[in-house]
């Protein structure tokens, strides 16, 4: 099992006159690697997953894995609301090579907390790979209780962590008191990852390491260290950077941002995801070129 910790980027999708650029995310992959990332997610929230076709789905996912040459994990987000149409994904990127699976629990549906505990447990039992289950209630209706997910981490061995993302430091308190011994917790928001991991969490999956991946990776690193005092100097220095990426929906700042940079040629979103608003744009760029971005 991959040890999950430290900063994992979920890596933005580059697309390209409308198609997914292959050579971009090969370029991107190797990029972050360079700069010091523990890890990848492909196909997550970050990379625009719900508009990818099974086709450019397992296109991304490949170049990834193909770009890191095991130099780090790539981690898949494969999750749905249909329990079948997960385990299909997970055996495809199983295919191409990926190490792990994100996994998100199923929005719109609202099941209960049985039927996400059977969700979930019917997936980890369908796949070898190692799952991050992913708890984020403002995307899903739904919250993975931490009764439900300490008794997941017991009976499947293979969900062997959870990108909390519930913006409550007293569930992640939880996580760390209940669940079993090496259960890892990664923070699913990059302003909360310094408390996240005071309590015990192991690292991100972060969507502002696409365009800080050291400093995200700094910061990680000294706070498992315990070296607080440098992870907090980081932290704040990057707080502002926080905000604004999240100024609108995840990911249209972020790409904006990454064609600010010339990290890809456009900030070139699908449908429903749009440009950003010109004053939040213009709030962007300030905050780039305060810290050097641009």
């Amino acid at each position: 099992m991959t040890t999950l910790e430290g900063t994992w980027t979920a890596l933005a999708t580059p697309f390209k006159n409308g198609a997914v650029d292959e050579a971009k995310i090969r370029e991107l992959t190797k990029w972050q690697i360079k700069n010091g990332v523990n890890g990848i997610i492909a196909c997550g929230t970050t990379g625009e997953a719900p508009t990818l076709s099974e086709e450019e789905h397992s296109a991304v996912v490949r170049n990834i894995v193909e770009a890191a040459e095991k130099k780090v994990p790539v981690y898949a987000g494969v999750g749905t609301n249909n329990t079948k149409h997960v385990i299909e994904n997970a055996k495809r990127v199983e295919k191409e090579g990926a190490n792990g699976l994100l996994v998100v629990s199923p929005y719109y549906n609202k099941p209960t907390q049985k039927g996400l505990y059977e969700h979930f447990r019917a997936v980890a039992e369908a796949t070898p790979l190692p799952i991050i289950v992913y708890n984020i209630q403002g995307r899903t209706a739904v919250n993975v209780e931490t009764a439900t997910l300490a008794k997941l981490s017991e009976d499947c061995k293979n969900i062997v962590g959870v990108k909390e993302a519930s913006g409550s430091l007293d569930q992640m308190s939880q996580v760390m008191r209940m669940c079993r011994k090496g259960f890892a917790m990664l923070s699913g928001d990059d302003g909360l990852t310094l408390p996240c991991m005071a309590v015990g969490g192991t690292g991100v999956i972060s969507t502002s390491s696409n365009v800080v991946p050291k400093e995200m990776s700094e910061m990680t690193s000294a706070a498992l260290a315990g070296d607080f005092a440098k992870a907090r100097e980081i932290h704040f220095k990057l707080y502002p950077l926080f905000k604004v990426l999240f100024i609108e929906s995840n990911p249209q700042p972020l790409k904006e941002a990454m064609a600010m940079m010339k990290l890809i040629n456009a900030p070139e979103l699908r449908l429903p995801m749009v440009r950003m608003e010109e004053a939040n744009r213009q709030k962007l760029a300030a905050a780039l070129k305060d810290y050097g971005l641009i």
